[in-house]
Formats: C-alpha cells, sequence, structure tokens
C-alpha cells in the first residue's frame, strides 16, 4: 500500500492531485501547525486578461498564537467571497467550461465557512471528482498520531499498513531516509507533471490552480493532468 501526505492547500495545483491519484490512500495534515508565513493553504494563482491572479483567502491570527490548521477561522470582515467569485467570474466567463464548473463557485462562495478547513475540503473533493481520482482521502485528525517531522509520517504508514511512503521528488532529501529504513518503510518519489494545455488570456502560464485547467479543458483535464506522460 502506498501512502501520500500534504498539507490541505486552497485550490491546490496539479502535483498536489497527481501524487493523491499515486497513492492508496491520501492524508490531509489538518492538525499540524499553521505556517506563520505565505502559505498556500490560504492562497492561489488563477489566470486573468491582466495575467496571473492571486487570491487569498482572509484569516483570524491576531492573538491567537500558534494554530494547528483545522482551528484557524475564516475572516469574514469586508467583501473577499464577493470579490473572490466575481474575480473568478471575470476570469473564466469565455472559458470553454464555464457554464459546467459556475454553479459550484457560487454555492462555493455563498456557503459562509466558518472553518478554512472545510472550505478547502470541500474545493478538494469537488476538484477530485472533477480529475476522477478515487483515491480514498483520510484526515489526520480522524486517526490520533501526535508524532511530529518524520516520526509523524512514518507513524501514518504504520498505523495505515503501509509499505511505501510517496513523496515528491524535492521533497526526498528532506527526509530521514535512515529512520525509515529502519521502520521498513519504502521512500518513492515522484516527478512533478508540468503540462501545457489550452489557456485563456495570451502566453501560457504554468503552475496555476486546477481550476484553470477544470475551465479551459473540462473532460479532458484528466488526461491533461494524470495521464500528461
Amino acid at each position: 500500500m502506498i501512502i501520500s501526505a500534504n498539507q490541505p492547500y486552497f485550490f491546490p495545483f496539479f502535483g498536489f492531485f497527481y501524487k493523491a491519484y499515486l497513492s492508496d490512500i491520501f492524508i490531509i495534515l489538518d492538525n499540524v501547525q499553521f505556517p506563520r508565513g505565505s502559505t498556500w493553504i490560504t492562497r492561489n494563482r488563477f489566470k486573468n486578461k491582466q495575467g496571473s491572479l492571486c487570491l487569498t483567502v482572509p484569516v483570524k491570527k491576531k492573538g491567537l498564537g500558534l494554530q494547528n490548521i483545522n482551528a484557524v477561522e475564516i475572516c469574514h470582515d469586508g467583501f473577499w467571497t464577493k470579490k473572490h467569485l466575481s474575480s473568478l467570474k471575470n476570469a473564466y466567463l469565455r472559458s470553454p467550461y464555464y457554464k459546467e464548473h459556475v454553479n459550484f463557485l457560487e454555492k462555493l462562495y455563498s456557503s459562509n465557512f466558518e472553518k478554512l478547513i472545510d472550505l478547502n475540503l470541500e474545493i478538494i473533493h469537488y476538484l477530485m471528482g472533477c480529475l476522477r481520482i478515487d483515491t480514498k482521502v483520510i484526515l489526520l485528525s480522524e486517526q490520533e498520531i501526535h508524532a511530529k517531522g518524520n516520526r509523524l509520517l512514518i507513524e501514518i504508514c504504520k498505523k495505515m499498513g503501509a509499505s511505501q511512503f510517496l513523496s515528491q521528488r524535492a521533497a526526498i532529501k528532506y527526509l530521514d531516509t535512515d529512520m525509515f529504513k529502519e521502520e521498513k518503510i519504502g521512500l518513492m518519489d515522484f516527478k512533478l507533471p508540468s503540462p501545457v494545455y489550452p489557456q485563456l488570456w495570451g502566453d501560457f502560464i504554468p503552475n496555476l490552480s486546477t481550476l484553470d485547467v477544470i475551465f479551459n479543458c473540462g473532460p479532458k483535464a484528466h488526461d491533461i493532468v494524470i495521464d500528461h506522460r
């Protein structure tokens, strides 16, 4: 059995879903520490007429100290949901598959999620469905595992009965390979996909949110992201 893990990104990019596809079980690291600085958990890039469009979900931080990801609350001051929805509609109104997916965006931004994790999971499950990925997704918070670092990943594998842990090739160097060997857990790596596909608005921009390929390519997104080889 192959296990992989990732923090719950906001409208994730291709690599997130490709890793999930290559795995038997995909662990969402929802109860690890929320990063202090800039993070893909609250933001991502899309594309509009001006080029790269960055959207960020405002969250409550002031006076809260260190928080786990699943404790982070969305800040609903202002009109960020209307701005996000308007920006995405303007960016993708002319895309071939706009009508098929605009209802999801409208429902998403009218749901008034309190927790960031709930917003991101709604997005992740929707995009996995669009990409036809049926990998089992499990929240770390449901597993009662309290280790950290490499030990956390190993304990996840042991609890799930996994013999292999999958990681992005560039991230393998940050793992303690000896520790994994001692536990008889193999390390597998993969190269991030970098597909080129039809986009609106001029020159191609790589590594955008997967939503970009969904709007532009519809059902073909599976072949572009998953079967890119």
